[in-house]
């Protein structure tokens, strides 16, 4: 487990492998953080599919309108939504797209980010500055790296829970 510092702007990602730690970047990308520790508390992540799960790239998830396989769940739709709340403005840093980092998946338009986001399986710096980046993986990289590959996956792994560490 890794050594948590701010629990507040922590989140606890269980995957069937384990345990993920993403520590947030409130500093660099508020309203990200915000709206992933909203929709943490709220139970929307829990479920969601692994719909785009690029090896050597990276997994996307968080369509929490399309993507809850436990509630009418079709894969060729999940990836097409977000949330109910109103889409965020880009957040764009200096902070890289490394292996570990969390990017806010979005449309072509730089303001459309929502709900999902992807988790980079190495360095990405092509994205660098186009994606807003608001997290970093701190401890269990190996289960993400073990996700179900596939555009989309035939059998997605999901998210089994979110959480914000001081909910824990």
């Amino acid at each position: 487990m890794a050594d948590i510092k701010d629990p507040e702007n922590t989140i606890i990602m269980t995957l069937a492998g384990g345990d993920v730690t993403i520590a947030l970047l409130p500093d660099v990308a508020p309203k990200h953080v915000a709206r992933m520790k909203e929709l943490a508390r709220a139970g929307k992540y829990d479920n969601v599919a692994f719909h785009r799960v690029i090896d050597g790239f990276m997994a996307q998830t968080g369509d929490v309108a399309n993507g809850n396989m436990e509630e009418n769940f079709d894969i060729g739709r999940a990836g097409t939504g977000g949330s109910d709340l109103p889409d965020l403005p880009a957040e764009f840093s200096k902070v890289p797209h490394a292996r570990g980092s969390l990017g806010a998946a979005r449309s072509q338009n730089p303001n459309s980010a929502n709900s999902q986001f992807f988790i980079n399986f190495k360095d990405n710096d092509f994205l660098n500055g186009q994606y807003t980046v608001y997290g970093q993986v701190i401890s269990g990289m190996e289960h993400v790296d073990a996700i179900v590959k596939g555009e989309p996956p035939m059998y997605p792994d999901r998210m089994i829970s979110v959480k914000v560490a001081a909910d824990v």
